[in-house]
């Protein structure tokens, strides 16, 4: 295992499940266990950079920039969700109103900021964030090629759902770029511990 990386147990997407179960995926899917490992800190000398949700024009008129993660984390304390992707069911329905909802207690508890990560362009994040009337509270950048997820040991294969490669459901506390809470579903259509809510009771 690499320096600086915890490990942590996900899910594959292999075999049968009801629909019942599983809302954000077709009913064929079910979950069977490997490892992974997340990584401890968010390195700033990576080159890695993410891209804040804009408009098309937008983009054109800042000539494509984007973030550098220290612009983002470095001394300062973050809250950070990831979700698999704009416009889908759970991410849609459950994950952004659970921090829309609870981002003054968050805000109460020390965190700075509020940031949706996703494997997305930060155009169709942009839309979907008006959309959920969210952009108030919460702070939605792309991960348009997914490098952040990588770096951090949380990107995740959804080919089989027909997304490729996008990142896992999980909520994190992030102080100074330390990953200080993290945690991630067991599968991404599952909603049961990347809440706010669980996030606040281990602030």
């Amino acid at each position: 295992m690499a320096a600086g990386m915890v490990k942590r147990k996900s899910y594959m997407l292999l075999h049968r499940a009801s629909s019942a179960s599983s809302p954000f995926l077709p009913a064929f899917f079910l979950s069977s266990s490997r490892n992974f490992s997340v990584a401890k800190n968010i390195d700033f000398e990576s080159g890695i950079t993410l891209q804040e949700a804009r408009t098309w024009d937008e983009g054109v008129s800042s000539k494509f920039s984007t973030t550098p993660l220290a612009d983002i984390f470095k001394g300062r304390k973050i809250v950070l969700f990831g979700l698999p992707g704009a416009f889908t069911g759970v991410c849609s329905k459950a994950h952004v109103p659970s921090f829309l909802k609870h981002a003054n207690s968050l805000k109460g508890k020390g965190a700075e900021d509020i940031i949706c990560v996703s494997v997305n362009d930060p155009y169709t994040i942009n839309a979907w964030a008006e959309k959920l009337g969210a952009k108030d509270k919460i702070k939605f950048y792309g991960d348009f090629d997914g490098k952040f997820h990588k770096l951090v040991g949380l990107d995740l294969d959804l080919t089989g759902a027909l997304l490729g490669p996008r990142s896992q459901r999980y909520a994190a506390f992030v102080e100074d770029g330390h990953i200080k809470v993290i945690n991630v579903e067991k599968v991404p259509s599952e909603f049961k511990v990347s809440d706010a809510e669980t996030l606040i009771k281990s602030l």
